[in-house]
């Protein structure tokens, strides 16, 4: 079972897509996630170096023919942290339903705050 940690870094929305699609695959494309997720090139360059310096994704560079090519993967840590967030909101969400389940029939359907 995967411990629940709730990660500051992956929740930022941007880069939590960017996880979870690599989550999906051994390694991406540049070109394939910016095409993805709907980013510019300096958008996913920077988040990618954000994860990368967390130690959450590795960078592969090389060339195909005289282009270059740059590959992401999630690491080890970063596959982790990835199922520890989501393991986190998992929690969250089944708490919100036990606590709906647990209103008094007077309060129900009067949202978060009661109102």
């Amino acid at each position: 079972m995967t411990t629940a940690r709730f990660d500051e870094l992956i929740h930022a929305p941007t880069r939590l897509a960017i996880v979870s699609l690599l989550a999906a695959a051994q390694w991406a494309d540049f070109r394939y996630i910016r095409d993805e997720l709907g980013l510019s090139d300096s958008a996913l360059s920077k988040q990618l170096a954000t994860l990368e310096s967390a130690g959450y994704v590795e960078i592969r560079k090389r060339f195909v023919g005289k282009r270059p090519r740059t590959s992401a993967s999630l690491s080890t840590a970063g596959r982790q942290a990835f199922e520890q967030h989501v393991a986190a909101l998992q929690r969250i969400i089944a708490r919100s339903r036990q606590a709906g389940d647990a209103q008094p029939a007077a309060t129900a359907g009067r949202g978060i705050l009661g109102r």
